[in-house]
């Protein structure tokens, strides 16, 4: 008996010690997997302490609108329709003033143009009778349904009211339906109407009031950071490109010389930030009508410039790379092509930043379309002999060629700029520098 006791007992020991390490693993993966959310989260709020702001404002506005229900009188005037107050807090409120207010906005007409389109489809339906009375409303929902569904497919459309055009065709099917359940139609759209409005009025109210996140500036901030980047990159791309490569070096070594890959993705988020502002009201420098359409013109040009960096980048490290005595014979000219077009950039984003006219700007894009003539003449003139490896000569050639494109970029960038800098009538500031002589005294002439 006691043999059988202790052979069970080592049965149940065994099964434990066989159970608890996966038990153990797994309680530990968990415990990470929090941890690393938890480091997410206080990554995120450093990274743009707006954010904690915004959820604390988002908090706020759904606790106001809340009272409706808490409140017995306000519970009274409104009844269970208070719930579309809480609704539109949690579907309007967003990050940006100019993304609220134009959510606000298509909500609020949306229902009051739907409202009352759903009022008169129900006074016509009433005219044709009991029975006809569905078969009526039935068209007018399908109808509206299908034009208004079909009109969401214009650009221009989609991209400010397709908000609006879904609250429209929501509102106008749910009233219809109620009504023919419920007589009191008018009463039912004015609850609806009123909560709606005060909902985003709360939103719209408290994103501006307090502690407001403007999408213009951000827009504004976004384009000059971009261009900046560009010229961080151009400014170190000479010294790194002609240095002789050291064992094991990668593009990761040198973070300085990837800030330009951010700009190559920004369209979504340009698009996005200039729809906002167009909603935003006067703010600081930027006005209501603000030409933020010349900032995406901008924008276009910066990412252009940027693809042609892109290629530039690649031949860094590339595998097949040109002896340093060939790269040597454009090494001056090279380099100050690419430092005169990234300081033509980091003054442009400058321009940009302080609202002044960019005329240091001016002064590098002309010593960088110099030095631009200077190289047409050297590559013309033969830096090779005939027993030069062709594919030892392509990279350089290649390299050359694109930075001839960066300049021509940088000068459409600039030109795009001071068409802005004309618009806003950006301060003039004289530059306290003057242009630099090409050392070869060549004259100075545009790119074609």
């Amino acid at each position: 008996m006691d043999l059988e006791c202790a052979s069970q007992e080592t049965v149940k020991q065994g099964l434990l010690a066989r159970g608890w390490p996966p038990i153990k693993g797994f309680s530990k993966h968990v415990k990470t997997k929090v941890l690393e959310f938890f480091s997410l989260l206080i990554k995120l709020g450093l990274d743009d302490p707006r954010r904690v702001v915004h959820s604390l404002k988002a908090g706020l506005a759904l606790t106001l609108v809340s009272l409706f229900y808490y409140y017995q009188p306000l519970y009274k005037s409104f009844g269970v329709s208070a719930m579309w107050a809480v609704i539109t807090v949690v579907v309007v409120f967003e990050f940006s003033v100019g993304a609220t207010l134009g959510k606000g906005v298509n909500r609020g007409l949306a229902t009051l143009l739907a409202g009352g389109l759903a009022v008169g489809a129900h006074q016509l339906a009433n005219l044709s009778g009991r029975i006809g009375e569905p078969i009526v409303l039935g068209i007018f929902v399908f109808l509206q349904a299908a034009v208004s569904t079909f009109v969401r497919f214009c650009p221009q459309i989609k991209a400010r009211y397709d908000y609006g055009l879904l609250i429209f065709i929501l509102t106008f099917s749910l009233i219809s339906i109620s009504g023919f359940r419920d007589d009191e139609v008018l009463e039912l759209v004015h609850k609806r109407l009123l909560t709606v409005l005060i909902g985003g009025s709360t939103c719209v109210i408290i994103s501006v009031l307090v502690f407001p996140v403007w999408a213009g500036q951000d827009l504004h901030n976004l384009i000059a950071s971009n261009m900046e980047k560009l010229g961080i990159f151009l400014e170190g791309f000479g010294d790194e490109y002609f240095k002789m490569p050291e064992d094991g070096e990668s593009e990761e070594d040198r973070p300085f010389l990837q800030g330009y890959k951010s700009v190559l993705d920004s369209k979504t988020i340009e698009d996005a930030l200039a729809n906002f502002a167009r909603w935003e009201p006067r703010h600081g420098r930027f006005q209501f009508r603000h030409p933020w359409k010349q900032y995406l013109k901008i924008g276009a040009l910066t990412r252009k410039c940027a693809s042609r960096i892109e290629s530039l980048n690649g031949h860094l490290y590339a595998d097949i790379q040109a002896k340093r005595e060939i790269r040597s014979k454009i090494q001056e000219t090279c380099t100050t092509i690419s430092m005169e077009s990234g300081k033509a950039l980091k003054e442009l984003s400058m321009a940009i930043k302080t609202m002044v006219k960019p005329f240091a700007a001016d002064i590098h894009i002309e010593n960088s379309k110099s030095s631009v003539k200077n190289l047409d003449t050297l590559l013309k003139s033969g830096l090779w002999d005939d027993e030069t490896d062709l594919l030892e000569v392509v990279p350089v050639a290649t390299v050359a060629s694109l930075l001839i494109d960066v300049v021509t970029c940088t000068a459409e960038i600039a030109e795009s700029v001071n068409e802005l800098a004309t618009m806003l009538k950006f301060e003039v500031v004289e530059p306290t520098v003057s242009p630099e002589k090409p050392e070869t005294g060549q004259p100075k002439i545009g790119i074609s």
